[in-house]
């Protein structure tokens, strides 16, 4: 103790068990280590998952610039580069956490080798078992044996650049869990999930770098299908904020019947259409965030704003005015902006929703697929009437049998139509509340997955095919919304 402070260093394990805990996912984590790729101006990258059980590894292995022996110790050196560090225009960095945190989320053990022109390779590792049992941040001079065996497989030859090796992978076997064929599958089709998510988030970088997954080229994925003929596009704004201005450019997507099949599957990108929907901001060319309506009051994800996405370029010296985050993952729109960022939403999402209502009328008269509706809205007299659409399979399965319970279910149905809460929804709706009730989202629970297995049977009885079936059900809402077995 010392006059008038302590000294109160964490816990070296403590305080590897937080960074690990970010809640990276993996698609992200590789991500970051990308990041450092593109701003040490490499214009070859690889990513490999190799599959070994609890010996699986992954690297990032590129051509850029290297680091001397001093940069890659601190590199290694958790946030020796905060964000009031002054960076190089092209910098992808922040916090000086990513690489860190980015392979402790993932791994137990990270090795990093560079080599800039001119010079040697310099390698550092750290081992969290070697950190927690020490409880001093040990960074190791070298790397074991077999991984520099690895680390040999990518040296050679290469005059210059970095190479990151994870090994004992969390959930892979090295923290005991059993990796048996299962999870091996698992372990590939996340490979392909991060070949997806990169093409998102660096596709503006691809014409400039060549990046692969597994060997596999990385495709760019445009979320605006700028190429178009019948992209609408709104006019751009510059929306000024201190010294500087946020570019704010809406697009609203063509409709499924102007779209090929294929060009339909991939515009619905990563997360499919209802996903996908919303506001994409950039950092640097970076997509930090993909789809979201950044919690401006009572705009949600619906099916009818799914071809309205917009694009927010955001100056790196605001990072701090949008809480970007240590994952580079999430936003928070300054309070001075959200007002106009609504009102370009606003605008976007009644002009998206034209479009699916007028194609959807359409469709409706040409395809009869009114009945993937459960409720049917109708104005007979000039009265707003709810009803049930008879014509739903479940529904028409209820109604099947013709004893006291198909006259049960009758008087229920009618009984729900005449007492739809239309003063509560009219509350809720005028208060444009960010909590309304929704359908179904996100992942199902047990109770959706036997409404939809309830579902398919109807359809199978009513003389549809298992497939014909599921195909169905994936274009009815709210399952379309939901990621379940008709899906796969």
């Amino acid at each position: 103790m010392t006059d008038g402070f302590d000294i109160a260093a964490p816990d070296p394990a403590g305080m590897v068990a937080s960074l690990s805990s970010l809640g990276y996912s993996l698609e992200a984590a590789v991500a970051d280590l990308v990041d450092n790729s593109v701003s040490a101006r490499a214009t070859d990258i690889e990513v490999v998952f190799t599959w070994a059980g609890e010996d699986s590894w992954v690297a990032v292995v590129d051509n850029g610039s290297g680091m001397s022996l001093p940069d890659l110790v601190t590199a290694m050196t958790p946030a020796a580069r905060g964000p009031g560090t002054e960076r190089s225009a092209d910098d992808l960095g922040r916090f000086g956490l990513g690489l860190k945190t980015a392979s402790f989320s993932q791994a137990r053990q990270l090795t990093v080798t560079s080599r800039p022109p001119g010079e040697t390779w310099h390698t550092r590792t750290w081992d969290l078992n070697m950190v927690e049992a020490s409880r001093e941040w040990r960074l190791m001079h070298d790397a074991d044996p077999e991984t520099s065996r690895l680390l040999d497989l990518f040296r050679r030859d290469r005059g210059s650049g970095t190479i990151v090796l994870w090994r004992r992978l969390n959930g892979y076997g090295a923290d005991g869990t059993d990796p048996d064929q299962t999870t091996q599958r698992q372990f590939y089709e996340d490979a392909s999930r991060v070949e997806r998510h990169l093409g998102m988030v660096f596709a503006r970088f691809l014409k400039d770098v060549d990046l692969r997954v597994q060997n596999q080229t990385v495709a760019a994925w445009d979320p605006f299908l700028t190429g178009h003929p019948s992209l609408q596009r709104l006019p751009p704004e510059d929306l000024a904020f201190g010294s500087s201005s946020v570019r704010v450019e809406a697009y609203v997507l063509p409709s499924a019947q102007r779209l090929s099949k294929e060009e339909y599957l991939a515009a619905g990108g990563p997360g499919g259409w209802l996903r996908q929907q919303g506001f994409y901001v950039y950092r640097r060319k970076r997509l930090i965030l993909a789809g979201d309506w950044l919690g401006l009051q009572g705009m949600r994800q619906e099916e009818k704003f799914n071809l309205a996405r917009i694009s927010i370029e955001v100056p790196a010296e605001l990072d701090a005015e949008w809480s970007v985050d240590v994952r580079k993952s999430k936003v928070v729109p300054p309070v001075a902006l959200r007002r106009h960022l609504q009102r370009i939403a606003k605008r976007a999402r009644e002009q998206a929703a034209d479009v699916i209502r007028h194609r959807g009328q359409i469709a409706a008269r040409r395809h009869g697929s009114a009945f993937v509706y459960l409720w049917r809205v109708d104005r007979p007299d000039g009265r707003i009437k709810c009803r049930i659409n008879r014509d739903h399979p479940l529904v028409r399965e209820a109604l099947r049998t013709g004893d006291e319970r198909g006259k049960v279910v009758k008087a229920l149905l009618t009984l729900l139509e005449e007492t739809v809460p239309v003063e509560a929804l009219r509350v809720i709706h005028e208060a444009d509340a960010a909590d309304d009730p929704v359908p179904f989202t996100g992942a199902p629970s047990q109770d959706q997955e036997d409404v939809a297995r309830a579902l398919l049977a109807a359809l199978i009885n009513q003389g549809r095919s298992p497939h014909d079936a599921r195909s169905m059900i994936r274009n009815m809402d709210p399952f379309s919304r939901l990621d379940g077995f008709w899906n796969k």
